[in-house]
């Protein structure tokens, strides 16, 4: 028998669930929602979390960090560029897979950057992705280009097609613009 799971565990469990089944709509997800699904007292969720906000965010950090713990780390590759690469359309996929967690995601870093928010867990595992091809302030460098360019392809979808071309509600255009956007990134540094 597993270890029985805490009360804070079990509400951020059941709030990423209703975050999947309302496609991240927090308006509609409330905090009296929660404590019902969740079958606890309301009183319960600001104990553990202070607010529904300090919930939500926690909850859609540990939907990313799976994403980003999901990096293909241990298949071989033959440069590091192909190993970011397949990373990098892995995450760009998920971003429009999963629209609204990755504009909560997204928009509430841009709100307050730091060292422990997604954008820079992203970059951090893209960096990991670059075992040798490049100088460390190299990769450091272009793991931030990259994850910027996405989010704003990510966010900008409409207007990037209309400048870019490509059409991100298909995958092979995403792979497409992944692809191009590391080739630049690569001509841009002394490998």
């Amino acid at each position: 028998m597993g270890k029985p799971q805490s009360i804070k565990e079990h509400i951020i469990e059941v709030t990423t669930e209703l975050i999947e089944q309302y496609h991240g709509n927090t308006k509609s997800i409330t905090a009296r929602l929660i404590a019902e699904k969740a079958d606890i007292g309301l009183g319960l969720i600001n104990y553990h979390f202070g607010s529904k906000d300090n919930l939500i965010t926690e909850c859609v950090q540990r939907i990313i960090g799976k994403v980003v713990s999901g990096f293909h780390m241990e298949e071989e590759f033959d440069s590091d560029k192909e190993r970011l690469a397949a990373c990098a359309v892995y995450v760009f996929d998920f971003l429009f897979e999963h629209p609204a967690i990755s504009r909560i995601s997204i928009l509430g870093d841009f709100h307050n950057y730091s060292e422990k928010c997604n954008s820079v867990f992203s970059q951090n595992g893209f960096t990991r992705c670059l075992q040798k091809d490049l100088a460390e302030q190299d990769k450091k460098i272009l793991a931030f280009v990259l994850t910027a360019a996405m989010q704003v392809a990510f966010l900008g979808r409409d207007a990037a097609k209309a400048l870019l071309g490509y059409d991100f509600t298909k995958p092979p255009d995403r792979a497409a613009y992944i692809h191009k956007l590391i080739d630049l990134l690569f001509e841009g540094t002394a490998c």
